[in-house]
């Protein structure tokens, strides 16, 4: 018997722009922490309960429906890491909408301000954060960011196991 999970959803990225944030991941962050590929979380954690109900709400704003702009914004300076800031109001226009039909359900971190990035590096020492933030700062510059779908997934501690994928037309 499977034991019920919390579900994670993530923006689904176009092939050339994870592997290029994979890439960065795989080089940049502790290689013994690094338990799952390049993301963009738009909820960290709902009732496994709500799987259903999850589902059909994000294949309703996939299907049919042009996939949200999206940039590499930036770079963030993160407590002991790095990210990729994102700007796409298309998508957080998404995740507003699914807050909102969530709402009370929401752990407190997915009911605070979203800020939507990727992390590259994370718990790493100071210095090698300032190191990285510094350089990606000066190779990154605003840049699109292909956006092909939403993804859930269960939590389980280790690598996320898939739930539903649901893909913009």
């Amino acid at each position: 018997m499977t034991t019920l999970a919390p579900i994670i959803v993530t923006a689904v990225f176009g092939t050339q722009d994870f592997a290029w944030l994979d890439d960065l991941r795989r080089r940049h962050y502790p290689a013994d922490r690094n338990r799952v590929p390049a993301h963009l979380t738009l909820f960290r954690h709902l009732a496994p309960d709500l799987a259903p109900e999850l589902k059909r709400r994000l294949a309703a704003v996939t299907r049919g429906q042009s996939a949200p702009r999206g940039w590499i914004a930036g770079v963030l300076a993160m407590d002991g890491g790095v990210a990729l800031r994102v700007e796409s109001p298309e998508l957080e226009a998404i995740r507003a909408d699914l807050a909102e039909a969530f709402g009370a359900m929401l752990i407190p971190q997915d009911r605070a301000g979203w800020r939507p990035h990727v992390t590259v590096q994370n718990k790493a020492a100071p210095a090698d954060a300032r190191a990285l933030r510094a350089q990606l700062a000066a190779e990154i510059t605003r840049r699109p960011l292909v956006i092909t779908g939403l993804a859930a997934w269960h939590y389980r501690g280790g690598p996320w196991e898939p739930l539903s994928r649901h893909m913009f037309a």
